[in-house]
C-alpha cells in the first residue's frame, strides 16, 4: 500500500446524530476515494480538534491518510463546536453517540466499511470502552495511556486512597469545557452555545466524590470486569514515567490473543513525540496495525509479541530527563511471572529467597503527614519535576529496609506485591510502599510505588473500618515496572502512611503497628525473553511548530513555613500564547495549584485547581476562569467550583457551587 498518497484536510465537517445534536469533525481524507474506498481511524474527545489537539493530530493523520487511511477526529457533545454539553466522563451517552459516529463513517461513500478506534488518555479509554460494545464497523483499536479499571487506575482513586489528581483533573475539565466554540465554525450562534455550556456543565468533582467506592459508576467503562466480552484485536500501549503503567499488561493479561502490549519509557504522550526518549515509530507501527485489520492485508502484524517493553536500566533521577538508559525486550507470550521473594532478615536486611525470621517484631510507623513531595505526578506530561525526585527526603520519615549491594545484575517486570501484617488505632489508615533503587552513591530512584487504604485492605467494593488494635494481613500491588538493578545497587523497601500530595490524608493519623518479621515483598523476574529493537521515528521532532506570541513558564515548588508548621505544594504552568496558522486562534492557558498542610494535622489538608483559558483571533477574544476549592473535616469533604467568563475583557458570566459530601470510609 502506497505511503504517498495525496489527500485532503476537511478543516469542518457536521456528523448528526439520532437525535438532532451536530457534532464537529476534522477529517483528513485521502484523494481518489471516489475509485478506492478507504478504511477509516475515528479519535473521539472532547478536547478541541480546532485547537487542543491539533498539534498531535497534525503529526499523525496526515501520515495515515498518505497510507490511504482516512483519519476522522471528532470533538464530542459540549466540546469544541459540537452541539450541546458534555454530561461526564464516559457515559453512556457519549459511548452510545460514538457508536452512531462508527455507524456514520462506514456508511461514507468514501468508507471501505471498516473503521479503527485510537486515542490517548480519554480517546484511549473510550475506544476501549466502545469496542466492548461490539458496534459491527469497528475492527480494531489502538489504546495509549488508558485503563481496564476506572477504579483503581485512574486519576481518581486507587486501592481506595483518594488521589490528589482527582481534584487537580476536576480543575482542568472545569477548564476545558468553559472554552468557547469558535465563531468562524458555529456563526453567530457561538456566544449561546457558550452560555449554555457555562451554565449547565457538570460540577465534575461532585459527582466523582459521590463514588468513593468501586460501584456501578466505576465499573461502567472499565473492560476489566467483562474480558470476554471484548472481541477485535487491541494493540495497548503506555509509558513507565505515567500512572497508567499497568494497563498494558492487565489487557494481555486479560485478553490473550486480542490485545499486544508496548511499554516505553515515556510521560503521557504518544510514542513518537514522548519523553524520555528512546521513542517508538508509533505512525509506522499504527499504520501497520491499520492495514491489518482494516484492509486484511497479510502483514503479520497478529505474529507481533504479546508484550514489548523497555527495561529501565540504573536511572537516576534529574530535574529533567530527555533519555533513559536501557533496552527493549520481547515476550512472545505472557505469562504469569515467576517472583523472588524478599523478606526482612534479623538485622533488618531486605533478603532474597531466605526463610522469614521467626516470631513476631513490632515497630510503630506515623509519618509526617507531608511525607511524598518527591513523588511527582501521578499524570505526567513532562520529563522535568513533574517525574519522581531522589527519594532521600521521602525516605527520612519511612521505615525502610535495604538489601545488601546486589551480587549480580537483576531485571524485573510486572507488579510486585507486598504482604504484611498491621495494626492500627483508628478506622481508617493508609499506607504507602515504594521500591527504590539505591545506587552506590546514595542516589534513590522509585521504581515502583503503591498505595492502600486500610479500610479497602478485602475490597473496593465494601469498605470496612479496621479492627482497633489487632493485627490482620493486607496483601499490596504494586504498580508494574520494567527496571535492571546493577551489580552493586541496593533494593530498598520503603514504607509510609502518608504520602502527600499523591494521595491525601485519612480524617484520623493514628499510625501504623508493623509485624516487619511479616514482610514478603514478591518482585516479579523477568524471566525468558528476546532482545529486539524498536524503530524509533523518522521524523526527530514531529510536532508542527506554530506562530508564538509570548513565551511559556513551568513552575513546581514546595514550601514549608517553619513559623506556621505548614508545607505548601504549588504547581504554576502557564502555555504562553501560541496562534494556529490555518485557524488564526491564538490560545492561552494557565494552570495554577496550591495544595496546603499541616505535617501533625490532617484536616488541615486544603486544595486549589485554577485555569484559565483564553482564545482570541483579530477582533474576538473568549476568556474563561474555572477554580475547584477542596478543604475537609472529620466527616465530610467540602468543595466549591468557580466559573468566570470573559467576552472581550468584559465579564458576562459567573457563577458558584458549593457541596458538602460524606466522606466514605476514606
Amino acid at each position: 500500500m502506497s505511503t504517498n498518497r495525496t489527500f485532503t484536510v476537511i478543516e469542518n465537517d457536521w456528523i448528526t446524530l439520532k437525535d438532532g445534536t451536530r457534532l464537529a469533525a476534522r477529517i483528513w481524507m485521502p484523494d481518489g476515494t471516489d475509485v478506492n474506498p478507504v478504511p477509516a481511524v475515528l479519535e473521539f474527545l472532547p478536547y478541541r480538534k480546532r485547537d487542543g489537539t491539533a498539534p498531535r493530530d497534525e503529526s499523525t493523520y496526515p501520515h495515515f491518510a498518505a497510507a490511504g487511511i482516512a483519519g476522522v477526529r471528532v470533538d464530542i457533545r459540549g466540546s469544541g463546536e459540537s452541539d450541546g454539553v458534555i454530561d461526564g466522563e464516559y457515559t453512556e451517552l457519549e459511548l452510545a453517540n460514538a457508536c452512531e459516529v462508527i455507524a456514520w463513517i462506514a456508511k461514507q461513500p468514501w468508507s471501505n466499511g471498516s473503521v479503527g478506534m485510537m486515542g490517548i488518555s480519554w480517546g484511549g479509554f473510550n475506544c476501549l470502552q466502545v469496542a466492548a460494545m461490539n458496534p459491527p464497523a469497528l475492527k480494531a483499536v489502538i489504546s495509549i495511556a488508558s485503563t481496564v479499571d476506572r477504579y483503581n487506575d485512574d486519576i481518581h482513586y486507587k486501592n481506595g486512597c483518594h488521589l490528589y489528581a482527582q481534584l487537580s483533573w476536576a480543575g482542568t475539565m472545569q477548564g476545558y469545557q468553559s472554552r468557547a466554540p469558535d465563531p468562524a465554525i458555529v456563526g453567530d450562534r457561538w456566544r449561546e452555545m457558550w452560555l449554555d455550556r457555562l451554565e449547565n456543565e457538570p460540577f465534575f468533582m461532585a459527582e466523582w466524590l459521590q463514588h468513593q467506592r468501586r460501584d456501578a459508576f466505576w465499573q461502567h467503562g472499565s473492560i476489566g470486569e467483562d474480558f470476554d466480552a471484548f472481541k477485535i484485536p487491541a494493540l495497548v500501549l503506555a509509558g513507565w514515567a505515567d500512572g497508567y503503567r499497568n494497563t498494558p499488561l492487565k489487557a494481555v493479561d486479560g485478553m490473550p490473543g486480542r490485545a499486544k502490549a508496548l511499554i516505553g519509557p515515556w510521560v503521557h504522550k504518544y510514542p513518537h513525540f514522548a519523553w524520555p526518549k528512546p521513542r517508538a515509530d508509533f505512525i509506522g507501527e499504527a499504520i501497520r496495525w491499520w492495514n491489518r485489520w482494516l484492509r486484511d492485508e497479510l502483514n503479520g502484524a497478529e505474529d507481533t509479541p504479546e508484550v514489548r517493553a523497555y527495561i529501565l536500566d540504573a536511572i537516576r533521577p534529574a530535574a529533567r530527563r530527555d533519555h533513559d538508559a536501557g533496552r527493549w525486550i520481547a515476550k512472545d507470550k505472557w505469562t504469569t511471572p515467576e517472583f523472588q521473594t524478599f523478606s526482612v532478615s534479623a538485622h533488618d536486611e531486605l533478603t532474597a529467597d531466605q526463610p522469614a525470621s521467626a516470631g513476631e517484631r513490632d515497630v510503630y510507623l506515623k509519618s509526617p503527614l507531608d511525607l511524598g513531595t518527591s513523588s511527582g505526578e501521578w499524570f505526567t506530561l513532562k520529563p522535568d519535576a513533574e517525574l519522581a525526585m531522589d527519594q532521600r527526603a521521602d525516605d527520612g520519615g519511612s521505615l525502610c529496609f535495604q538489601s545488601a549491594p546486589l551480587e549480580e545484575d537483576t531485571d524485573y517486570l510486572g507488579q510486585t506485591v507486598l504482604t504484611l501484617d498491621v495494626a492500627c488505632d483508628a478506622d481508617i489508615a493508609n499506607i504507602a510502599a515504594r521500591i527504590v533503587d539505591v545506587h552506590p552513591d546514595g542516589t534513590s530512584y522509585r521504581v515502583s510505588f503503591g498505595v492502600l487504604n486500610l479500610a479497602h485492605r478485602d475490597g473496593n467494593a465494601e469498605p470496612k473500618a479496621m479492627p482497633h488494635g489487632k493485627k490482620v494481613s493486607i496483601t499490596l500491588a504494586l504498580d508494574a515496572c520494567g527496571y535492571r538493578f546493577r551489580k552493586g545497587h541496593c533494593i530498598r523497601l520503603a514504607l509510609s502512611t502518608s504520602y502527600w500530595p499523591m494521595i491525601l490524608p485519612p480524617p484520623e493519623d493514628a499510625g501504623l503497628t508493623i509485624d516487619v518479621h511479616s514482610i514478603k515483598l514478591a518482585m516479579p523476574l523477568l524471566g525468558d525473553h528476546r532482545e529486539i529493537s524498536v524503530k524509533e521515528p523518522d521524523d526527530p521532532d514531529p510536532l508542527p511548530k506554530y506562530i508564538t506570541h509570548g513565551p511559556g513558564e513551568t513552575r513546581r515548588e514546595v514550601n514549608r513555613s517553619l513559623t506556621d508548621n505548614r508545607t505548601e505544594y504549588r504547581i504554576y504552568e502557564d502555555t504562553g500564547h501560541s496562534e494556529h496558522p490555518g485557524s488564526g486562534i491564538t490560545s492561552h492557558e494557565i494552570r495554577d495549584e496550591c495544595w496546603t498542610i499541616s505535617p501533625a494535622d490532617p484536616l488541615s489538608m486544603t486544595g486549589r485547581a485554577t485555569w484559565t483559558t483564553e482564545y482570541s483571533r483579530q477582533g474576538w477574544s473568549a476568556r474563561s476562569v474555572a477554580t475547584n476549592y477542596m478543604t475537609c473535616t472529620k466527616t465530610d469533604w467540602l468543595i466549591s467550583v468557580e466559573v468566570t467568563a470573559y467576552e472581550d475583557g468584559k465579564e458576562i458570566f459567573t457563577r458558584r457551587k458549593e457541596q458538602k459530601i460524606p466522606r466514605d470510609f476514606m
